[in-house]
């Protein structure tokens, strides 16, 4: 296959192509490298098989490829509300462009959407048919209503031009190529923690989220884009079933780093989810997926790039 990634010099998609190339694909990644970098990339661009493209998504571009990865969009909340209009725009516009690429090329298309989607949820654990609680107008409703109108238009091309789709709603994912100055809580912590400084904890640390490795996610997204039943284009929850509070991943970072660590308590944010936990039965029964690496597993290898990277940096 040619796959086009965006978002490819990014954190998940930046592991995205090592995961095509690795299978034995063609590989573009696009990039406007607002939140990805090169680094993340580099030991690709000297293979044939795989070609960088700076371009922002918001304008369209021609290609040939047979399936499209749409990851391109800032992910964390310090980067999408840096300029929650452009972030908007992003997922919009970008869900746009890339669906009138695969009509015209007749190719098939991955959506990220985001577990997000659900908002501040009042089902829990979330399944796919959960319409969400999502204040429209908040702080976090860029990227939250971003990724619904995405999710919106990808069913709309389905339906009206037969646009052959997939949509994955990505719960908290987290290791290795995560920027240090991400602004997600296993980033946050482990950088801090490194530094020797204390952890910044929202609220009272009882929130929770269930974190799945990386290496996992990237199995889900191609397994999903694989697959090839009538339900192909219904959302699919992808994400680990292990959820843990903010006080835990404190607790499991200090038995990795061998002593305890000091925190910082700050007001929760704005519409910041108390709970999340996708059911992920969908994924289990349709693509026999469910993660395989333990959390304390993933920490440890995240704890090591994270040394590296600031030992680099």
């Amino acid at each position: 296959m040619r796959v086009l990634v965006t978002g490819g010099a990014g954190f998940l998609g930046s592991h995205l192509c090592d995961r095509l190339l690795a299978d034995g694909h063609q590989v573009i990644a696009l990039d406007n490298l607002f939140t990805g970098s090169k680094r993340n990339i580099v030991h690709l661009l000297s293979r044939s098989e795989f070609e960088f493209i700076r371009h922002d998504l918001v304008n369209p571009i021609l290609l040939e490829v047979d399936w499209i990865f749409n990851l391109a969009c800032p992910a964390s909340p310090i980067h999408y509300q840096y300029n929650p209009v452009k972030t908007v725009k992003t997922s919009v516009m970008g869900a746009l462009n890339m669906l009138g690429l695969a009509k015209r090329v007749k190719a098939r298309i991955l959506q990220a959407s985001t577990s997000e989607v659900y908002g501040d949820p009042q089902e829990h654990p979330q399944k796919e048919s959960y319409w969400g609680h999502v204040n429209t107008i908040g702080l976090r409703s860029c990227y939250d209503e971003g990724k619904r109108v995405a999710e919106t238009l990808m069913m709309d091309y389905h339906r009206q031009n037969n646009v052959d789709i997939r949509i994955v709603r990505i719960f908290n994912t987290y290791g290795p190529r995560m920027a240090i100055g991400d602004g997600r809580v296993i980033s946050n912590f482990i950088v801090q923690a490194l530094r020797g400084e204390r952890l910044t904890v929202y609220g009272d640390g009882a929130q929770t989220r269930c974190f799945c490795y990386v290496d996992d996610m990237i199995q889900g997204l191609v397994a999903l884009m694989q697959y090839e039943g009538k339900d192909a284009a219904e959302p699919v929850n992808m994400g680990s079933a292990d959820e843990r509070s903010m006080n835990d991943i404190v607790n499991c970072l200090g038995e990795i780093l061998g002593h305890k660590l000091e925190v910082e308590h700050h007001p929760l944010p704005e519409n910041d989810p108390i709970r999340r936990r996708p059911d992920t039965t969908r994924a289990k029964k349709r693509l026999g997926w469910q993660p395989r690496v333990s959390l304390l597993d993933g920490l440890r290898g995240t704890v090591d790039y994270f040394r590296r990277a600031l030992a680099d940096a």
